[in-house]
């Protein structure tokens, strides 16, 4: 039964993921230069992992076994939030590393987009952890996917 929600989440991570490259290209908008787009595009999931970061810190401050920076014990809530957080500092590297190429390639508002959807896919993933572990792949899909579909699209458009 698990693997049929991981897969139901890594689908509709999928449809996320060409949601937020395509329908920004389709729809007309105005244009945003790359330059400006791209700081804006990462504030919003910045933002969203400050909250995590400030979430942990206080679970840490609040409890003496975790005031000194001791890892969170096994199954508790603190350890999760150190996951949720581990997991995306890993997807706002790859974001770091892709998402100016992407940018420049499909325009600001797509970069825009991505940043908007990773915001929300990490907000999913950390209460999909919370709630129960096979439903953060939803929120681990729609933040990951997007960035690999967009770079593999900024690709296409860069070789056709």
């Amino acid at each position: 039964m698990k693997r049929i929600g991981i897969a139901i989440g890594m689908v509709l991570g999928a449809v996320w993921a060409v949601a937020i490259v395509l329908l920004p290209l389709r729809l007309g908008l105005p244009f945003i230069p790359p330059a400006l787009a791209i700081p804006a595009a990462f504030l919003i999931p910045g933002a969203v992992m400050a909250m995590m970061i400030g979430v942990l810190a206080a679970r840490r401050f609040f409890n003496t076994d975790l005031i000194d920076g001791e890892a969170a014990a096994s199954g508790t809530r603190a350890q999760i939030d150190e996951r949720v957080l581990r997991n995306t500092t890993e997807q706002m590297v790859l974001a770091l590393l892709v998402w100016p190429f992407v940018g420049f390639s499909l325009g600001g508002v797509s970069i825009l987009a991505l940043g908007i959807g990773m915001a929300v896919a990490r907000l999913l993933f950390w209460v999909g952890y919370h709630v129960s572990p096979p439903l953060r792949s939803l929120g681990f899909a729609a933040s990951f996917y997007p960035t690999l579909f967009g770079a593999f699209w900024a690709v296409w458009i860069w070789v056709n």
